[in-house]
């Protein structure tokens, strides 16, 4: 089985532009392409898991999520990335659009979209990472049984951390700095969510 580190869109992977679907407003966030390209070649596949209930709310239909798809694999391609899995959550129980306006299994805090992710790439969960800006990233990882990250970069605003699997592992500012967590020698302990500690930026 492979491991894989999960990736959340908007706001982790690239910059958060609320219900964006058109690719001439898609960038790369800061500080995430050594550490994307060390942690390939380590052998970690990366998957995107991500909710789009623009869909859902007829901001965009879902079609265009191809163009989106295309667009970060092209950007992290310049820089020598290989986006290897895109899954995305269409549904919102609150839609206009009645075929995508129910309870889903897939939309995050749920952890479906990493376990369809796990079937179709056979990927080992507990062998995995999940990365993302907001604490319904962190509970869908910890759901699926992945390690989780979140990438404190100012998006998470509620906190609520009382719930089923809200609390990472670790708390780091960008994925390169998560990626000098994941990559550690075995055994190497970082005591989680320090901030004292000197900065891994890469």
């Amino acid at each position: 089985m492979r491991k894989a580190i999960f990736l959340d869109k908007d706001g982790t992977l690239i910059y958060d532009v609320p219900y964006n679907a058109d690719p001439e407003k898609i960038f790369l966030q800061e500080k995430l392409v050594h550490g994307l390209r060390k942690l390939q070649a380590a052998g970690y596949l990366l998957v995107v898991v991500t909710n789009q209930a623009g869909v859902a709310h007829g901001h965009f239909p879902e079609h265009h999520l191809k163009g989106v798809r295309a667009k970060i694999e092209s950007l992290l391609y310049e820089q020598g990335i290989v986006l290897d899995g895109f899954y995305y959550c269409p549904h919102h129980p609150e839609g206009r659009m009645v075929q995508y306006a129910y309870a889903c299994e897939c939309r995050k805090p749920l952890p479906g979209l990493f376990l369809q992710a796990a079937r179709e790439m056979n990927i080992d969960l507990g062998n995995s990472w999940a990365l993302g800006d907001i604490l319904n990233d962190v509970e869908a990882g910890n759901r699926a049984g992945c390690s989780t990250i979140l990438i404190n970069n100012g998006n998470e605003t509620e906190w609520h951390t009382t719930g089923y699997g809200r609390t990472p592992d670790h708390i780091t500012r960008s994925i390169n700095e998560a990626a000098s967590i994941i990559l550690q020698p075995e055994g190497f302990h970082i005591t989680e969510n320090r901030w004292d500690r000197p900065s891994m930026y890469l």
